[in-house]
């Protein structure tokens, strides 16, 4: 058997008071309190960070893979989907090149 723990009538009487004020709270209104807890918001910042991390190198990925593709003139600016078209492009023309 399982020891109990006795609460005394005045600590139990809070518990539920806490328990009945959380009932009442809507979602949104018991999401905004757990958001608003310090374990939350640094957990938060935490994600946050990683995914600028992601996007950084893919932007830097994408930096590099752009200096290696000639075109005209050499500052335009290319979007992704730009420069992963004109890859394939480069890429084909190249094994073109190479089965001469």
């Amino acid at each position: 058997m399982y020891p109990t723990l006795a609460m005394s009538s005045e600590a139990s009487s809070s518990y539920c008071d806490l328990d009945e004020t959380t009932r009442k709270l809507s979602k949104a209104e018991r999401r905004k309190r757990r958001r608003a807890t310090p374990k939350y918001r640094n957990l938060h910042a935490s994600r946050e960070r990683r995914c600028s991390i992601r996007v950084e190198s893919f932007n830097v990925a994408f930096a590099q893979l752009r200096a290696l593709l000639p075109t005209l003139p050499v500052e335009k600016k290319l979007s992704k989907i730009e420069i992963l078209r004109l890859s394939i492009a480069y890429i084909s023309y190249l094994n073109k090149l190479l089965d001469l």
